[in-house]
């Protein structure tokens, strides 16, 4: 039985690296779920009072990495709240359309898009562009390093 609940947690270990490629897969929840399967069916006393509290404040910040770092570099390369938007809404099309090339170009071109609509000019709507692929790879560094960091502490803990 053990065997097959660290298949399980091992799964869901890999599956919150796939949301990098793939965002309709939440992270922080198959997460969870594999650090709560370990306490619930191998050792609910494994894991310190520590680790729990560290692990619910790396997972606030894992959940709200991508609207920092997109919204800090969509404004510092002056795209509208719209671009902002657009390239929220273009990260998840984009995981569905040509995965993963789909969640850096859809974003990329829905921003451009937008702030053409809202008059700008074709470099200013280049800029902004720019702006959500430096907020989109930024957010996933830092979701990509939150995430090891979760999991070889959890690793550190047993």
């Amino acid at each position: 039985m053990d065997l097959f609940i660290w298949v399980i947690i091992i799964a869901c270990f890999i599956a919150s690296f796939a949301s990098v490629i793939f965002p309709i897969i939440p992270a922080p929840l198959v997460l969870w779920i594999g650090f709560l399967a370990y306490a619930f069916f191998i050792n609910g006393s494994g894991l310190s009072v520590f680790f729990w509290v560290g692990a619910v404040v790396l997972t606030i910040l894992l959940i709200v990495s991508d609207i920092i770092a997109n919204s800090y570099f969509v404004k510092k390369y002056g795209g509208s709240k719209w671009g902002e938007r657009s390239a929220a809404i273009g990260v998840i099309i984009g995981s569905f359309i040509i995965p993963p090339f789909g969640i850096i170009v859809i974003p990329f071109v829905l921003v451009i898009i937008v702030e053409l609509i809202q008059k700008r000019s074709s470099e200013e709507a280049f800029k902004a562009a720019i702006g959500s692929l430096f907020g989109f790879l930024s957010g996933t560094v830092a979701k990509v390093v939150i995430q090891a960091i979760l999991i070889i502490w959890f690793f550190l803990d047993i």
